[in-house]
């Protein structure tokens, strides 16, 4: 069963898809480009736009213990402990795929020393190299994932902003249209 679908949704969708599922253009209507007629699956996509209220409480829980100085997932994933998808490392920084993604790219880019820096609310002016070096390497992380032509990069500092690993990252997000306001 075929369904008109607009021609953005392709131009994002389209590099997810693999070369066996992806659909082929039937027809377009009067040369308007804006709406191709594609078979397509129907299907949820994988991600959310919103923080829902479990997310908020979990981000408040953290928050409790943001400084024990305890080792946080992160820091299991950093020691091999925990598995991960990495998608790039390099003897500071540590990028691996976001195991509850929000968008069809989500990586997030951690420091592999925490050096005080549970949040970015917490940084200092000793921290401005590191600071740096996550920055490069999610310009590194959207090259990789192809999303270099448009990705986002979220920082959540603090309880408010949903921030549940205190343990300063970065969360790359990309491979769809970007809303604006976020959040």
């Amino acid at each position: 069963m075929a369904a008109t679908v607009p021609f953005s949704f392709l131009r994002n969708y389209w590099p997810l898809l693999s070369a066996s599922s992806r659909p082929f253009v039937v027809k377009a209507h009067n040369l308007n480009f804006s709406k191709f007629v594609v078979p397509l699956q129907c299907r949820r996509l994988p991600f959310s736009a919103s923080a829902s209220n479990n997310e908020q409480a979990a981000a408040k829980a953290a928050a409790v213990n943001a400084n024990s100085g305890a080792p946080t997932i992160f820091d299991k994933i950093i020691n091999k402990e925990i598995p991960s998808s990495i998608v790039y490392e390099d003897e500071k920084v540590l990028a691996f795929r976001d195991i509850s993604p929000q968008a069809p790219v989500h990586v997030l880019v951690i420091p592999k020393f925490r050096d005080g820096l549970t949040e970015l609310g917490k940084a200092e002016a000793r921290h401005g190299e590191i600071l740096g070096e996550l920055l490069h390497a999610a310009k590194i992380v959207a090259e990789k994932e192809g999303i270099l032509d448009g990705f986002r990069v979220v920082i959540n500092s603090g309880p408010t902003a949903c921030q549940s690993v205190y343990h300063l990252h970065l969360h790359v997000l990309g491979g769809r249209q970007m809303n604006w306001p976020p959040g």
